[in-house]
This record gives C-alpha cells, structure tokens and sequence, in this order.
C-alpha cells in the first residue's frame, strides 16, 4: 500500500496561562486534535503555549504546556482561552501581551473563547472590530475596552480574528475554524462524533 503524501497541517497554538478557563482551551483542543480525515489522519497540528511550563487552572487543575511562549513554533492558528485570569491576569501580563502581538502579524487567524477577548483586548487587537466575549460580560467587556464593537453573538468572524462566546463556544469555534479550513463535511464529521447540539 503506498504511503499517504505529506501535508502540510495548520498549525495551531492554544494558550494557556494563570487561572485558565479548563473548558475554554479543552473545547477547541478537543475538536482540532482529534478530528480525523477520511482516512484517519489528523487535520491539524495543535500545541498549548504558556509562559511558564506548567499553570494551574481556574478550579486547581494543573496542566504542562508543550512550548513556552519563547520557544513557540510557527503556527497558522493561535487561541486565547477565557478564565479569571483573563480577565485579570496573575502576575506579570507582559509576556502574554507581547507574543499576542508579536504573532497578530504572521498568523492567518487569531482567535478567542469566552473573556480570552479580554487578552486581546488588552494587547489592542480588537480596536476598531466587532468582538463578542461571554453573555454575561458584555457590558463589563465594553466598559473596559470602549475602543472594541462589541456584540452579543455565538461567532464573531471576521477574516484575520474571531471571537468566541462563553465558556462551551470553545466547541463552536473548534468546528467553525474545521469548516474554514477543511469545509462543511469535516465539520458535520466531528459534530456527529462529539454527539452534541452542533449537529
């Protein structure tokens, strides 16, 4: 049987950090690394990136990054969790705030779950653009950063970012980017698999 040709996978980071939102980065992790082709390849490359090797979740879960934010490989793909410390960031944001910036520029999509926004936000990647971040964080999302349309929807798609609502819209943005990437069957494929309400 001869060997399946190499393709180049889309490379995907999921950040992680302090106080993490466990479901915020499990949802897309869930739906990228584990869906399959037809043939049972994977369909993207998915790594977790932290400043620190190992951080501690909203609810005391410990988790190992592959990659530190320094040693990042290239990546098509990045996504920024929600969680307390998004909203506040624990200890020093600096580093977070400028590999998010430093990646805005060569990624295809930046992407966000639930207050994962907040990052965003705070790096100034959203200033001018429609942005949505958790229903129940509308308003505080727009009080603090005034610079940022904010809008109340499930998926907020714009080309270069998307924005993600709450917590489980983690799920909703791990099939979206599988459409956008791999279109409307792969997506259905994973739904089917996930057996949810995404059907």
């Amino acid at each position: 049987m001869p060997e399946r040709p190499a393709v180049a996978l889309p490379r995907v980071g999921i950040l992680l950090f302090e106080q993490v939102e466990p479901l915020d980065f499990a949802g897309p992790y869930e739906v990228l690394a584990c869906s399959r082709d037809a043939e049972g390849g994977p369909r993207f490359a998915v790594r977790t990136l932290a400043p620190t090797r190992e951080v501690t979740c909203m609810g005391g879960l410990r988790v190992l990054a592959d990659d530190l934010l320094a040693e990042a490989p290239p990546l098509d793909i990045l996504i920024a969790p929600g969680g307390p410390g998004a909203r506040e960031p624990v200890g020093d944001a600096a580093p977070v705030l400028t590999f998010l910036r430093e990646q805005a520029t060569r990624l295809q999509v930046l992407a966000s779950v639930c207050t994962g926004s907040y990052w965003l936000a705070r790096a100034g990647l959203l200033e001018g653009r429609e942005a949505t971040t958790h229903s129940l964080r509308l308003a505080d999302f727009a009080a603090k950063f005034p610079a940022v349309l904010v809008v109340g929807e499930k998926i907020v798609d714009r080309g270069a970012v998307i924005t993600a609502g709450g917590v489980a819209s983690g799920i909703d943005l791990g099939l979206h980017l599988l459409e956008r990437f791999h279109g409307p069957e792969a997506r259905r494929r994973e739904a089917v698999r996930l057996d949810g309400p995404w059907t």
